[in-house]
């Protein structure tokens, strides 16, 4: 494990992780496996054997200590923490065969694979903050003070310029903390150019994003306010030296740094966030947790996806900086993890959608008062008209009729190229209403496809009765949709 350890190109972080894994593996084989003990010497059966065990892994079981997880003894461990411990050997196995330090008995990949039991339970869930606390935690950030953030030994080490900044590159930026500690000094841009200390509407402003853990450097838009707070906290700024990059070695102006020293990321966790939800009255943590500087990110990504106007995916994935909208095994953390539909939005999508409506159609009535107050009427006038588009039918209850839009010769048709359509549709008196009636998936085509999808229906309706009495085909030969101007449907 040292060896790997020490070998190894991926990052520090990922490397101590690994680390404790891997440790927590050679426990388990001390305990269970010791002839495993030597990487050499695991075969497909050890595999198996551990891939079983993690899957009934509970918390703290062969951990070094746990001090830090009483609470969670005992617990059973995530589905994500079981991709992990099966992810860390997997890697290591892969690596050391590849360098020839031991022999290729099994494919890491298929032996070591997490079970798809595992899998089903892995999926997106950002971790939003609620809209009422973000709106609060926002106005805070905005009116954050000296007095706001507690003393460390009774000396406050950043100034309010540089807390107020930091506190809102958290809240705007949509950054993850290494970022955010990472940034340089004239990160932002405006374009177009101008002076910072007027405001202007149409300004756009730009913040440059150095190298991250999925990718190279890119450019996004940000919120004026966030790029008048770091040009505030440029102003003031004391003269700094070049400090190296953590992540690429540069030499590099570090825009929060102070006395030679870069403000650690674990400082927005354990002191800006607390002061923030202190200054603006919510708690610490929810029912999806503790309120950490990640979990911004997921918020705003969310309500970039959700707003009136909302970023498509794509544009989602440019302006978080990730290599892929989707989730792959080499880039779990996708865009899809951060953009969470409402249920609002989701409820207005399935309105939108129109099941219901999707087997309804409006069609427009109209009423002749004139038959109706002569009398006429109830002497059997027609007085009601359904305008089906090529005609009008008079049949008064249209909505049982079995041959909805696909009239063929019926007595209740008037076709609109004749002298009676015209001179009714030329009537002063008429009411025009609109109804709403229940149409099979084929009678929809029939309205809205065109000459084909109405003939098509005919023939099925041959030997149905029409409201007349006889069906079609004891009428008379189908007349084709063409041919409705000349004789009725």
């Amino acid at each position: 494990m040292q060896r790997w350890e020490a070998t190894s190109t991926l990052a520090f972080s990922t490397r101590r992780s690994a680390r404790g894994v891997l440790l927590k593996i050679g426990r388990w084989l001390a305990s269970e496996h010791p002839e495993g003990l030597e990487p050499a010497n695991w075969t497909r059966e050890i595999c198996a054997a551990y891939v079983a065990a993690v899957d009934r892994f509970h918390v703290g079981a062969f951990t070094g200590t746990q001090n830090a997880i009483q609470q969670r003894l005992g617990q059973p461990i995530s589905a994500a923490t079981k991709q992990a411990y099966l992810c860390v050997p997997r890697q290591f196995f892969r690596d050391g065969q590849e360098w020839g330090w031991f022999p290729r008995r099994f494919d890491p990949g298929r032996a070591l694979a997490t079970p798809r039991s595992v899998k089903a339970l892995i999926g997106p869930r950002p971790r939003v903050i609620d809209d009422a606390a973000c709106a609060k935690l926002l106005w805070a950030g905005l009116h954050l003070e000296t007095d706001d953030v507690p003393a460390s030994g009774g000396t406050r080490f950043y100034s309010v310029e540089l807390i107020r900044a930091l506190a809102l590159t958290w809240l705007f930026g949509g950054l993850r903390s290494d970022e955010i500690s990472r940034l340089r000094v004239g990160c932002i841009r405006w374009q177009p150019d101008h002076d910072v200390s007027k405001v202007k509407d149409d300004v756009i402003c730009f913040l440059d994003v150095p190298v991250h853990k999925t990718g190279t450097p890119f450019t996004k838009p940000v919120d004026p306010l966030l790029g008048r707070a770091i040009a505030e906290w440029e102003s003031v700024r004391p003269v700094q030296p070049l400090l190296a990059d953590p992540r690429t070695g540069e030499l590099v102006p570090l825009l929060f740094a102070v006395r030679a020293k870069r403000v650690a990321k674990a400082y927005l966790n354990l002191a800006l966030i607390p002061a923030l939800c202190r200054k603006a009255g919510v708690p610490e943590a929810d029912a999806r947790g503790r309120i950490t500087s990640h979990r911004a990110r997921s918020t705003i990504a969310s309500q970039l996806y959700n707003a009136k106007e909302p970023m498509t995916l794509f544009e989602l994935q440019a302006w978080l900086g990730h290599r892929s909208p989707q989730s792959t095994h080499r880039s779990p953390q996708s865009t899809q993890y951060y953009a969470r539909i409402t249920p609002t939005t989701l409820a207005k999508a399935y309105n939108d959608a129109g099941y219901f409506a999707r087997t309804t159609r409006t069609i427009e009535v109209l009423m002749d008062r004139e038959a109706v107050t002569t009398g006429a009427a109830a002497n059997g006038t027609p007085w009601q008209y359904f305008d089906l588009g090529h005609g009008y039918c008079t049949f008064s209850f249209f909505e049982q009729c079995p041959h909805p839009m696909a009239c063929a010769r019926c007595d209740f048709y008037v076709p609109k190229d004749s002298t009676k359509a015209q001179l009714l549709e030329a009537k002063e008196n008429l009411t025009r209403m609109m109804a709403e009636i229940q149409l099979t998936d084929d009678e929809r085509a029939a309205v809205t496809d065109g000459a084909t999808a109405v003939d098509h229906l005919l023939e099925r309706l041959a030997d149905v009765p029409t409201p007349a009495g006889p069906t079609p085909r004891q009428m008379t030969t189908f007349v084709p949709i063409g041919d409705l101007t000349t004789g009725g449907g």
